[in-house]
């Protein structure tokens, strides 16, 4: 087995926040290769999340995160299973960096996948189907093509399935199970809101013509 230095193994834990002997098991295992390492690290979080996930999740917090400006707020709650982790800095850094991910992304709606409402995954392989481009194709390789396009605009409007917006090799799923290992509890993404300045709200418009010749009647 190769031997690793400590330094190598704190450059390892500053690149991925996993505990210091998972790290250097990480690259004994993949003979000191960076890269191979952080994969290892990867797909062991993942294991460690997916036996985790059953449990329950009711502690946690409720953060917020005003983006420069004062233009877009967010709103997210996050839950883990004690009150010691919820008061953990690496838990109180993960619920913002999820903040911050959700201001940077304006087309997610919902968690994840599982949320969408059936009517609207109904609604979107209608218009898809209908589309001229797939006309003259046959009904197999349409559907095939439609099932395609229906998953990718899922993803699109799922928060757990955005690449990371701090290192765009992972997703915000894995992120959250990588905390999971590293915490050791069950970690959830219950819910979020985004606020956008002056949403929603209808502006008056005028044409810039129009109000120029007002105001030179009114001198």
């Amino acid at each position: 087995m190769a031997e690793i230095s400590a330094k190598l193994v704190k450059e390892l834990r500053e690149k991925t926040g996993a505990g210091m002997m998972d790290c250097k098991k990480a690259l004994q295992e993949s003979g000191g290769d960076m890269t191979k390492a952080a994969e290892w690290l990867r797909k062991k979080g993942i294991a460690s999340a997916e036996k985790k996930a059953g449990r329950v999740a009711a502690e946690g917090l409720v953060d917020s995160y005003i983006h420069t400006g004062g233009r877009i707020g967010v709103l997210v709650e996050v839950n883990c299973e004690t009150d010691f982790v919820a008061r953990n800095e690496a838990f109180q850094t993960l619920v913002r960096d999820i903040a911050m991910q959700i201001a940077a992304c304006p087309n997610v709606e919902y968690v994840n996948v599982d949320e969408i409402p059936t009517a609207m995954v109904e609604k979107e392989k209608e218009i898809e189907m209908g589309r001229d481009d797939l006309s003259k194709k046959p009904d197999n390789i349409k559907e095939k093509i439609v099932q395609g396009r229906i998953e990718k605009r899922l993803k699109e409007i799922s928060l757990m399935d955005q690449p990371y917006i701090k290192d765009q090799s992972i997703t915000i799923e894995e992120l959250v199970k990588n905390k999971v290992a590293e915490l050791g509890e069950n970690i959830q993404v219950r819910r979020f809101s985004r606020f956008v300045l002056g949403e929603g709200i209808e502006k008056e418009e005028k044409n810039f013509a129009d109000e120029v010749a007002e105001q030179t009647g009114k001198k």
